[in-house]
């Protein structure tokens, strides 16, 4: 009677188990899905928008650590430095001639974009640049 009791509870505590299991699998594929990226990556408190006149800007878009100049020493592409920087903490960028501009926008779009020529139509915000559109220009 006792060994029947012991694999009762072997079966009852797998069981618990596996419910657990699958219970936070699903949850962390629901928030996963459900989680919008650009609110965790904002560079400052969303605020109600300013009547700023949006403005256009050419540029690379790179990261706030390498800026320019990506460092040939590592063996990567512009665009495989700038995703590695970001993912490492740094920032989006974009960089003109003689200006950076920090970029607040969605970060699939602007990983896809790392390391090319774009067009960004948005609000300037100090050096903030919120982007309402931006299109590659290669």
């Amino acid at each position: 009677m006792r060994t029947q009791r012991v694999w009762m509870d072997i079966l009852f505590l797998s069981t618990a188990v596996s419910c657990v299991v699958a219970l936070s699998i699903a949850l962390g594929a629901a928030v996963g899905a459900n989680t919008d990226v650009r609110v965790m990556v904002s560079y400052a408190p969303q605020q109600e928008r300013s009547s700023a006149p949006e403005q256009t800007f050419e540029g690379v878009v790179s990261c706030s650590r390498c800026g320019a100049r990506h460092s040939a020493a590592l063996g990567q592409t512009a665009a495989d430095c700038v995703r590695a920087c970001v993912r490492d903490g740094a920032s989006f960028v974009l960089v003109d001639s003689d200006t950076t501009y920090r970029l607040d926008g969605d970060i699939s779009v602007l990983a896809r974009l790392a390391g090319q020529r774009t067009r960004v139509i948005g609000e300037l915000d100090g050096q903030t640049l919120r982007i309402a559109s931006i299109v590659s220009e290669n």
